[in-house]
């Protein structure tokens, strides 16, 4: 599994950074441009990426205040999975944001750069929103 991982600190509370995350609705403010055909409900989200794929992610796993864990709700290209953690120090939030996908070395080769420009957009959008 290749891992692509974003660092953030945020000045708030860790509930409201973890509500912010854990509603699906919200993910949208936080995809870059190309994003294309967003529909979500608390849960689920589909979009598509312009002229490339189109995908359907759902929130398999939140724990309180820790972790949303997110996954693909219909079978994507690769195997996917999206995971922010988050940590309460002193009178901030820290966030960890993790894309793990199955890449083949053709696909890594593609696939390496705008995924962990995502990641970077994804936190830094978070920081932009929520700061």
């Amino acid at each position: 599994m290749n891992t692509f991982t974003s660092t953030i600190s945020i000045n708030k509370p860790l509930t409201e950074v973890y509500d912010f995350l854990a509603d699906f609705n919200n993910h949208r403010q936080l995809m870059p441009d190309n994003i294309q055909e967003w529909t979500s409900t608390r849960d689920e989200a589909r979009f598509s990426i312009q002229n490339m794929a189109k995908l359907a992610l759902k929130i398999e796993e939140r724990v309180p205040g820790q972790l949303i864990r997110i996954i693909p709700a219909e079978k994507p290209p690769f195997n996917l999975e999206l995971k922010w953690s988050l940590s309460f120090n002193n009178d901030h939030t820290d966030i960890l944001f993790t894309i793990g996908a199955e890449l083949s070395m053709m696909m890594k080769m593609l696939a390496s750069g705008p995924l962990q420009k995502l990641a970077d957009h994804e936190t830094q959008s978070l920081f932009n929103i929520l700061n």
